[in-house]
């Protein structure tokens, strides 16, 4: 029996491509969140001062 696949292992290599292609045009499109906000963000987790997602600037 195989061992199931992770979250690391990607098992549909054409959803990766697609996946892959739509964030490229993201980034070109200039649709990004900066890494110092998601980083605010995910250290508010758990505190009375939770900050709401990013989004795109």
């Amino acid at each position: 029996m195989a061992e199931p696949a992770t979250a690391f292992e990607p098992t549909d290599d054409d959803a990766l491509t697609r996946a892959i292609a739509e964030a490229r045009a993201q980034v070109a499109a200039g649709q990004t969140i900066p890494l110092r906000d998601v980083a605010d963000w995910l250290d508010s987790w758990g505190t009375a001062d939770e900050r709401p997602a990013p989004s795109c600037k």
